[in-house]
C-alpha cells in the first residue's frame, strides 16, 4: 500500500466518523420531548456494550465451561452491587481456577 492510498483511506475514515457524530446535532435542533425516544436513546449504550461483550466472553477462554463460570460469577457480583474491579478480578480468578481444574482431568 502506498502512502497516497493510506492517506485516502485515512481521510475517508475521518470524514465518515465525523459525519456519524455531526449529523444528529444538525438534524435534531430542539430537545427531544418524547418519553419513548428518550428512553430508547438512554438504553442504546447498554445494548451495544452487551452485544459486543457477550460473544467475546464465550470465545476468550479455552473452554466454554470456564467462560460460563466466569460469566455467572460476574453477573452475581454485579447484581450484588460490587465494583467493576471486584467483578473483573473475581471472574478472572474463577475462569483461571476452572481452567486449572479442567487441565487436571
Amino acid at each position: 500500500m502506498t502512502h497516497t492510498t493510506f492517506f485516502i483511506y485515512l481521510a475517508i475514515i475521518v470524514i465518515s466518523t465525523y459525519l456519524i457524530r455531526a449529523i444528529p446535532f444538525v438534524l435534531v435542533k430542539n430537545q427531544i420531548e418524547n418519553r419513548f425516544i428518550k428512553s430508547f436513546l438512554h438504553y442504546i449504550p447498554y445494548a451495544v456494550l452487551t452485544a459486543m461483550t457477550i460473544p467475546a466472553i464465550f470465545t476468550a477462554t479455552e473452554s466454554v465451561i470456564s467462560a460460563v463460570v466466569g460469566f455467572v460469577v460476574a453477573v452475581v457480583l454485579a447484581l450484588r452491587g460490587k465494583s467493576l474491579t471486584v467483578v473483573a478480578l473475581f471472574s478472572c480468578v474463577a475462569v483461571y481456577l476452572v481452567e486449572l481444574i479442567i487441565r487436571m482431568f
